[in-house]
């Protein structure tokens, strides 16, 4: 029941009694129907393959008429990160919450927007107090209860997920009082503002950044028509604005209520990740349930981070897959942060919390610019751009068939041995990183010898592939260290299609316009040879360390199939075969030889490496190159 204070009887009771005019009584205002956000949720496209989901809708259901809801309580404890600072949990700095004159307090218990409206609007300051009261409303969401739900889960809200990934008071909020239109199935009467989305821009390190957060506790985070008009505006004005784009995934799929238009928004937000795609940095971060369509406009942004237990994508869920297949597989099973990680190569990042897994998006952000017309942001180096590095020697044996750790390699070279591996735990045969020489950003592609010798097979191709076009797409240059054996040979990965995927490794490689370095530390044999940015594809400078050995085929290959009738032929066929593969290894693979052809512009002490590449990089900055004139190529696929 709604209490409405009747300012004239009011004065009557504080005022002397002579004085007190008599006060017609004031009818008692209708009882303000149950509001939307403690309504029950309705139900979402995939409820059934997220429990989550429905559980959601049960505790939205059960939210008592409460009052705003109170502080977050801990979150779970973030894992430690090296070097840089452990995010701490900030309360929503978004927007100052309003404060309700008193006598609109009572009138909030109800919390519908209804019921609140038109109490003090008699003049300006009765409008503002009005606003304040409605702004309150939005800014509390469906309640205290709902609240813990969610953090129950072990799960933030979407105010607080925001407030973790801007800098702190830096939120704009857009579009808060927006509310659905649809009727029927009840929906009529569930209206909550957001409608399940917070939107909005601020800022990261002082840079802008836009932002929309799936509100998990209203309508489970379902899409409809008004939801999904807020995401299409803010990418939109993201475009135009020329900043990065950070979505933040809690949503359990379309809204069954609302029909074709949930279906449509869908279309509408993959249509704009299509046009946005390269021109500024998208990145999709997934904090729950991304079941079905809505699983697709985070396979187009340009990095996805999950979060473990809490984050799971597939288009369809464990019931679905055991109807149809008889499969009985859990939702982390079949799509959790890990499967993504390492199985699907879905997932660029995965972290065991939202607090670790937000810090790092920051720190990503750091490193990108703010769109493909403007150059990654330079940093204060103190780390000396002449340090040399001796321990380089000794770390890369000159044996090729002894592996070692590509990663201790680069960090030995980089800025503080700081380095972002992207895609770490899915094709571990290769290393894609971003890092930073001398304060300038730089993209690094690396075949890792500790597992499969280093060879590039099918999914190593696709994975750098995709890395060297985000590179070139925003004007992070490329240093590419190699050594490489060659591709794998099998018939899995013939059949696979090694052919068309190793091409769009060459294709990125050949079509990339930003500066490219390549270094050749030990072997570098036969087509991957090629394909790893070798001058002839188009590289700008190509170095190579006093061990390198570039070939057709290794030694004892090549000896085998050029010399195979003298070695079949010999007395002694095993002492001819050792001493004709050290003929061809001294006559085609010694250190010098591509240099003396031109294929090497330099052989350096690997000591100088680091030195060497900063002045490179230094020269090439201003590099240009005009590609021909075409609508957009058709790379393999």
């Amino acid at each position: 029941m709604t209490t409405v204070l009747e300012p004239a009887a009011t004065a009557a009771q504080t005022a002397p009694a002579q004085d007190a005019p008599e006060t017609p009584e004031t009818p008692e205002t209708p009882e303000a129907p149950e509001v939307a956000e403690v309504a029950e949720a309705p139900e979402v496209a995939e409820v059934a393959e997220v429990p989550e989901a429905a559980e959601a809708a049960e505790e939205v259901r059960r939210v008592p008429a409460a009052g705003p809801a109170p502080a977050a309580g801990p979150a779970p404890a973030p894992q430690a990160l090296p070097d840089r600072q452990t995010p701490q949990t900030p309360q929503p700095q978004d927007t100052p919450q309003p404060q309700a004159a008193p006598e609109l307090r009572e009138a909030r218990e109800p919390r519908e927007a209804g019921a609140v409206r038109g109490v003090g609007a008699g003049d300006a300051r009765g409008r503002v107090a009005e606003l304040a009261a409605v702004r309150a409303l939005a800014l509390d969401g469906p309640g205290r209860r709902a609240t813990a739900a969610q953090h129950a889960r072990g799960k933030l809200t979407a105010r607080e997920r925001i407030a973790l990934l801007l800098d702190e008071g830096s939120f704009r909020e857009v579009e808060q009082l927006r509310r659905h239109r649809a009727v029927g199935f009840g929906l009529e009467d569930k209206r909550p503002y957001t409608d399940g989305v917070v939107t909005g821009w601020g800022t990261v390190e002082g840079r802008t950044v836009f932002v929309y957060a799936h509100d998990f506790r209203i309508f489970g985070g379902a899409l409809g028509e008004a939801h999904a008009a807020k995401i299409h505006k803010v990418m939109d004005m993201a475009l135009a604005a020329g900043a990065p784009l950070v979505s933040l995934n809690d949503g359990a799929g379309a809204r069954i209520q609302e029909g074709v238009l949930a279906l449509a928004g869908y279309g509408g937000i993959f249509r704009r990740n299509t046009r946005a795609s390269g021109v500024i940095p998208q990145i999709s971060v997934m904090l729950g349930p991304c079941a079905g369509g809505a699983a697709y406009s985070p396979a187009l942004s340009d990095f996805v981070f999950m979060v473990r237990e809490s984050a799971q994508m597939f288009i369809t869920g464990p019931d679905v897959v055991r109807a149809v297949t008889g499969e009985e597989i859990s939702h982390n099973g079949l799509g959790g942060a890990d499967v993504h990680a390492e199985t699907s190569g879905v997932c660029h990042f995965a972290y065991d919390d939202e607090e670790t897994c937000l810090a790092e998006v920051r720190y990503l952000l750091s490193l990108l610019p703010a769109n493909n017309r403007t150059p990654p942001p330079a940093a204060v180096c103190t780390d000396p751009a002449d340090r040399a590095a001796p321990r380089l020697v000794d770390l890369v044996p000159a044996d090729t068939s002894r592996p070692y750790d590509m990663a201790a390699v680069i960090a030995e070279i980089v800025d503080d041995g700081e380095v972002l591996e992207v895609h770490e735990r899915f094709a571990t045969n290769i290393i894609c990183a971003l890092a930073r020489l001398d304060g300038q950003v730089v993209g690094i592609v690396a075949n890792q010898p500790q597992v499969l010798a280093g060879v590039l097979d099918i999914e190593a191709s696709e994975k750098a592939a995709r890395f060297v076009q985000m590179c070139d797409a925003f004007h992070i240059p490329l240093l590419t260290l190699l050594d490489v054996p060659g591709f794998l040979p099998g018939v899995d990965q013939e059949h696979g299609g090694i052919i068309r995927h190793g091409a769009k490794l060459l294709y990125a490689y050949c079509n990339a316009t930003v500066p490219r370095i390549s270094l050749i530390l030990r072997k570098a044999y036969g087509g991957a040879y090629i394909v790893m940015d070798s001058q002839s594809i188009g590289a700008d400078l190509t170095y190579a360390w006093p061990t390198n050995e570039i070939a057709v085929m290794g030694a004892e290959g090549a000896a085998n199939v050029v010399f195979r009738r003298q070695i079949a032929a010999a007395a002694d066929p095993e002492a001819t075969r050792e001493r004709l593969i050290e003929e061809y290894r001294q006559a085609l693979m010694h250190p010098y030889y591509a240099a003396e052809r031109g294929l090497v512009d330099d052989v350096i002490d690997p000591a100088r490496t680091r030195e060497v590449l900063i002045g490179a990089l230094a020269m090439l900055r201003s590099k240009h190159t005009d590609l021909p004139a075409r609508k957009h190529g058709n790379p393999p696929q």
